[in-house]
């Protein structure tokens, strides 16, 4: 079973920097497309950028050109560079992947999150 993890959360000031780590655990796979989402308080789970097993990128309007969605495919990591953070970037982080694995179908899998708090 392959898992994710998260890191690279806490707490920064606005104008400050974070990166998010998502390390895949397990054995004979690979992740396809991956995403991470993000959930304030009281607010439903919103997609903030994704990418494709090609390296494809795209993101969420409210991030676009402050946040980079990155991949390392040797390492079977993804990676979410946050800077210029600001208050309203307040959440907990979700990874999600496709895992992909030989003569069976991709299943998706969640990393547990991760505290991102913006404040002065």
């Amino acid at each position: 079973q392959v898992q994710l993890v998260e890191s690279g959360g806490g707490e920064v000031q606005p104008g400050g920097s974070l990166r998010l780590s998502c390390a895949a655990s397990g054995s004979d796979f690979s992740i396809g497309a991956a995403d991470w989402y993000r959930q304030a308080p009281g607010k439903q789970r919103e997609l903030v950028a994704g990418i494709s097993s090609g390296g494809s990128t795209d993101y969420a309007d409210s991030v676009e050109g402050r946040f980079t969605i990155a991949r390392d495919n040797a390492k079977n990591t993804v990676y979410l560079q946050m800077n210029d953070l600001k208050p309203e970037d307040t959440a907990v982080y979700y990874c999600h992947a496709r895992i992909v694995r030989a003569f069976r179908l991709p299943v998706d899998a969640w990393g547990q999150g991760t505290l991102v708090t913006v404040s002065s």
